[in-house]
């Protein structure tokens, strides 16, 4: 398992983790993608499911790097959120603490004021983001007086590239840590119907890998990214351990890129989606 830094903070973390985004697997998938050597396991207070990966770390937690993240925006609130987060894990430091998304109905100095003393009081390591537009995270940056955003946790995959046009330079030329979710797409056999000339296949045969394998590769062969796939299957688990520890050729990724039809929103469309869910947000139906 490769192992990258998370943003500037001098810890590494492994570039493949498990991600628990409508999990419902139970603790004996995790527990094996733990042992093989996913040593990330990211959560949420969202996801209900923060107990499930609280068990599936005992007796291990040095050696895990745990991330949870908090859809809550109010001082108090954040405050409150990251101790039941605690209770449910069953553990003393949050490594990696997360705002869900962006609330424009809330300051985010508010929201990350809590981040931050959560930071002093020792329950949260490293502050993350997740769904941030670049002006969001900049605006949350300013809004910290000691600490650094760690990580935006995003959607990323061969088939949603969305991220490319400025968020992912941006990320890379401040050396925050983008985490990928849905890195094999909402389903698989979405990224695999947007193949259609086999180029997985291809591929997977001159890697020896498998068709998620390499989509998983090519996903972290990105300077500061790693990854996140969610699965439920004890075959599956493994396999996705084993997409890290060798790298895609750069003939082999730009076969790829050329064979596989994906979704970059441009800047207009983003702008509206951003404005839409702000406004909602703020009339209180966000």
């Amino acid at each position: 398992m490769n192992y990258k830094e998370l943003g500037r903070t001098g810890v590494r973390i492994p570039e493949i983790g498990l991600g628990m985004w409508l999990y419902h697997g139970g603790v004996e998938v995790l527990r094996k993608g733990l042992e093989a050597g996913a040593l990330f396991i990211d959560t949420a207070e969202l996801y209900k499911n923060e107990d499930v990966a609280g068990q599936a770390i005992k007796g291990m937690r040095e050696r895990v790097f745990v991330a949870t993240k908090t859809h809550h925006w109010k001082y108090n609130d954040v405050l409150q959120c990251a101790d039941a987060s605690l209770r449910q894990l069953g553990i003393d430091t949050i490594d990696l603490y997360q705002v869900h998304w962006a609330n424009a109905a809330v300051p985010i100095a508010e929201t990350m004021g809590a981040m931050e003393h959560l930071v002093q009081q020792g329950k949260v390591r490293f502050i993350g983001v997740s769904n941030f537009t670049v002006k969001e995270f900049k605006q949350a940056q300013s809004a910290l007086s000691k600490c650094r955003i760690a990580a935006n946790q995003v959607r990323y995959s061969l088939v949603d590239r969305t991220i490319e046009r400025d968020l992912l330079p941006f990320c890379q030329q401040n050396q925050v840590t983008v985490i990928a979710y849905s890195p094999l797409a909402t389903s698989f056999q979405k990224l695999l119907a947007a193949d259609p000339s086999n180029t997985l296949e291809k591929v997977a045969r001159m890697t020896n890998r498998t068709k998620a394998q390499v989509a998983l590769n090519w996903c972290v062969a990105k300077a500061g990214v790693v990854a996140i796939p969610k699965t439920e299957s004890l075959q599956h688990v493994i396999e996705n351990c084993n997409a890290s520890g060798w790298r895609l050729t750069e003939e082999q990724m730009a076969l790829l890129d050329q064979g596989i039809r994906f979704l970059r929103r441009g800047k207009l469309e983003v702008a509206f989606r951003t404005f839409l869910r702000r406004t909602l947000q703020k009339i209180g139906r966000g």
